[in-house]
């Protein structure tokens, strides 16, 4: 059976939620690998080293900041890793958790609400290929449409989670 890192005291569907949004990058990261590697995915090939450095960084970027989302769920999120300089060691203040976590989902949610706009407001030719290519990017990129709503619902039960734990030093 597969395991999932996590602690003690997170509700399972929060493990669960943290675990997913990784996985809901993964498609549209590797569609961009493919376009730089030069698999037909699109009529357009990537061209240039600036551009190709664009691509992969921003699929490696987006993976890595998904990859965050795990902080919220696991004991890194609570005491930095003893391995960080300066700061290893150190609890996390919830706050510097919570508030990064949920700008960025908003801001997540502002680039999915705009592209859906571009796309009904017919701004650009809504298409990057073969219908066979466009299905396979909106197949690819359709998955981050979860990763806002998945990273709220595992923000709010980390912060409910640390507020408790307050509270209870408290008591």
């Amino acid at each position: 059976m597969l395991t999932m890192n996590a602690l003690p005291n997170v509700p399972r569907w929060a493990v669960l939620a943290a675990h997913a949004v990784p996985l809901v990058t993964l498609p549209s990261g590797l569609w961009r690998i493919a376009l730089v590697a030069g698999l037909p995915v699109a009529e357009q090939p990537v061209e240039g080293g600036w551009e190709i450095a664009y691509v992969v960084g921003l699929s490696v970027l987006s993976e890595l900041l998904a990859l965050l989302t795990l902080g919220l769920v696991q004991g890194w999120g609570e005491v930095v890793p003893r391995w960080v300089p300066l700061l290893g060691g150190r609890g996390v203040r919830p706050l510097a958790a919570v508030v990064p976590a949920l700008l960025g989902a908003a801001g997540l949610a502002g680039i999915a609400v705009y592209g859906f706009h571009a796309q009904a407001a017919g701004l650009g030719d809504g298409t990057i290929g073969t219908p066979a290519q466009d299905l396979l990017l909106l197949v690819c990129y359709l998955p981050l449409l979860a990763w806002p709503p998945l990273l709220v619902a595992v923000t709010v039960a980390y912060h409910r989670r640390r507020r408790q734990a307050r509270l209870a030093r408290w008591a």
